[in-house]
């Protein structure tokens, strides 16, 4: 009770201070100070886009120094294990490499593992940093990269998103130049002036339909900051905040405080629905076929939960699982799934002997070491052997963990295949991979939708595979809809698939109907 009064308050005096900020700026600013209004919005953007991008090239010149001291041999784990840890706290890293001479040893991320090699440097500085801005020779799917050179080491860098480090309104058009040259721009291709065809400031174009402004910022790097914006967006914004404005900024932010005091009350009374219905055993678990793709032959599945509430309203796993999570009993879901898991195997397995169930591992549950006894315990009880059971864990849940470490470990140990689910989501790199004990990579859906199609994944789901294959892990297509894609997976050597091509997450009854079925077809 005491939390949810904390949460409650809190949201309204954040709801109260954004109220009277917005009616105080309504009241100060008028109409004739439009354009100087302007001027000191695309001044702070700009220098927050200028300070931002400095410090992110900065960063990583000092990044590709330290690798080039470290200790460890080139190669090594410990130097793919620091290549990773860098660049996964950098969201705007692509790739960390290694190079002797022209030739790119190692390194961590999504880029080619031949590096990218453009003809001819852009800058080459005292210090030793040698830089490529974007170009034709350093893009790689929808993006141009750009790239820093230290020593033996190199980073791709995406610009985009050092743009994105900063929020942008969506009708305002940015381009970042660095030392002359254009380093990115919001959109791409937006083919905004140079800095040199704009004076300082803001400033109209001929035509009056365009609103252009230029800013510098000079600390360490030149850089230089031009934006661009429909003129007829500057009038309706500033004529917005005139007069009526006030009235209606009054009335959206109390809808506003409505609205969010009766989400949190919602949320709040929805964990203490989910946790009852956990402690009560009615959450619902299906399961998804799991088929070798040649054969169509069903060799397991994964069980999932269903939730609907006594009204009768279906609450989805991607609402309620966070929830869990976040409220500290995700953990009780997993044995949830896992008792119920063990009463349905039994007489599944009589009607296919060598089926396997996958149970979805959360990290919290990773982290618990008692779970391997909460697990052994379930089979024991149930009577079945630890190969009919395999566990699927996160990339997420991978990181920086000893305990998941010994627990998987102990988990094989013990007979149980690991599978690591949604896996090109996050950020595990080759090396990262090796370091754990894993039997099964499950492909993203997200992936498996690109086939066939244009968009800037569809080429990643072959390096994916690529990457199982180095390891000796087998591959699971999750999510596979069309016969389009079941070709193609089955054309690039994945051997097992689920999805609704195959059948829909089913009942203890329909997927033991589908088990009888799927062996009379063999007969």
């Amino acid at each position: 009770m005491a939390r949810r009064g904390r949460l409650i308050v809190g949201i309204s005096a954040l709801a109260l201070l954004g109220l009277s900020v917005l009616v105080v700026g309504v009241m100060w600013f008028w109409w004739r100070d439009a354009l100087e209004t302007e001027g000191r919005q695309s001044g702070q953007l700009a220098e927050q886009l200028g300070t931002r991008a400095e410090a992110i090239i900065l960063d990583t010149r000092d990044l590709l120094h330290q690798l080039d001291e470290l200790q460890a041999p080139r190669c090594s784990p410990e130097h793919l294990q620091a290549m990773h840890e860098a660049a996964a706290s950098r969201p705007w890293l692509r790739s960390l490499g290694h190079w002797q001479a022209a030739n790119r040893l190692c390194g961590v991320g999504f880029l080619p593992d031949r590096g990218l090699k453009p003809p001819q440097a852009d800058r080459i500085y005292d210090s030793g940093l040698i830089a490529w801005w974007p170009s034709p020779h350093t893009t790689v799917g929808p993006s141009s990269m750009f790239l820093l050179r230290f020593g033996d080491h190199d980073a791709a860098l995406d610009p985009q998103m050092i743009l994105r480090e900063v929020p942008i309104p969506p009708e305002r058009k940015v381009a970042l130049w660095v030392e002359g040259l254009r380093l990115a721009e919001l959109p791409v291709g937006a083919g905004l002036k140079p800095p040199d065809e704009l004076p300082d400031g803001v400033s109209l174009d001929a035509s009056g339909d365009r609103l252009w402004s230029r800013f510098s910022h000079r600390d360490l790097l030149p850089i230089d900051i031009v934006a661009q914006e429909p003129i007829e967006r500057v009038w309706v914004r500033h004529r917005a905040m005139l007069g009526w404005s006030g009235l209606v900024a009054l009335a959206v932010a109390a809808v506003w405080l409505q609205w969010l005091l009766l989400l949190t009350r919602r949320k709040l009374s929805l964990a203490g629905e989910l946790r009852g219905a956990v402690e009560r055993g009615e959450l619902e678990t299906v399961y998804q076929p799991v088929l070798e793709l040649d054969s169509g032959r069903c060799v397991g599945a994964e069980a999932l939960l269903r939730w609907h509430r006594h009204e009768g309203e279906p609450i989805g796993p991607d609402a309620f699982i966070p929830l869990a999570e976040r409220e500290g009993f995700i953990t009780e879901l997993t044995l949830h799934c896992l008792r119920s898991v063990m009463h349905d195997l039994r007489p599944l397995r009589r009607l296919a002997p060598h089926l396997s169930i996958n149970i979805n591992l959360s990290p919290d549950d990773l982290r618990r070491a008692a779970f391997a006894d909460d697990l052994g315990r379930e089979l024991e009880r149930a009577s079945l052997p630890p190969e009919a059971v395999k566990l699927e864990i996160t990339e997420r849940a991978l990181v920086n963990s000893d305990t998941a470490r010994n627990l998987i470990r102990g988990f094989r140990a013990r007979g149980h295949q690991i599978a690591i689910d949604d896996f090109g989501t996050g950020y595990s790199s080759l090396s990262y991979l090796q370091s754990f004990e894993l039997d099964v990579l499950k492909i993203d859906k997200s992936f498996v939708d690109a086939i066939g199609t244009t968009s800037a994944t569809s080429q990643v789901i072959t390096h994916i595979i690529e990457m199982a294959s180095s390891l000796g892990l087998e591959c699971v297509a999750e999510g596979v809809q069309t016969e389009e894609q079941l070709e193609w997976l089955r054309a690039h050597g994945v051997r097992y698939g689920q999805g609704y091509l195959f059948s829909r997450p089913l009942d203890r009854r329909a997927f033991a109907t589908y088990l009888s079925v799927a062996a009379a077809d063999r007969v």
